[in-house]
């Protein structure tokens, strides 16, 4: 099993920056890929961004240009960092990992993020 540690939520301006981190631990040799996911109150979970073993990454068209996900493999930790925040990036985000076997995905436990003035 992979169990995932998140960190770096909070309260931020508008226009502001946060980085997020996400710390792997576990059957690591199972992860496929890692991403962040978000929800927003009364929307459904969407993919923010997604990066692969070999480090390929995408972005959903909102994310492009302002987050930026990336990787430490020696401390098996993926990161979103998110500039020029919108008041509409306010949800819960969710770090992910896509396994190779059973039960095929797993999920931090959700960190807040809101921006607000």
């Amino acid at each position: 099993q992979v169990q995932l540690a998140e960190s770096g939520g909070g309260l931020v301006q508008p226009g502001g920056s946060l980085r997020l981190s996400c710390a792997a631990s576990g059957s690591i040799l199972a992860l496929n890929a890692m991403g962040w996911y978000r929800q927003a109150p009364g929307k459904q979970r969407e993919l923010v961004a997604r990066i692969t073993r070999g480090g390929s990454t995408g972005y959903a068209d909102f994310g492009k240009g302002r987050f930026t996900i990336s990787r430490d493999n020696a401390k098996n930790t993926v990161y979103l960092q998110m500039n020029s925040l919108k008041p509409e990036d306010t949800a819960v985000y969710y770090c992910a990992a896509d396994l190779g076997t059973f039960p095929f995905r797993s999920w931090g436990q959700g960190t807040q993020v809101t921006v607000s003035s």
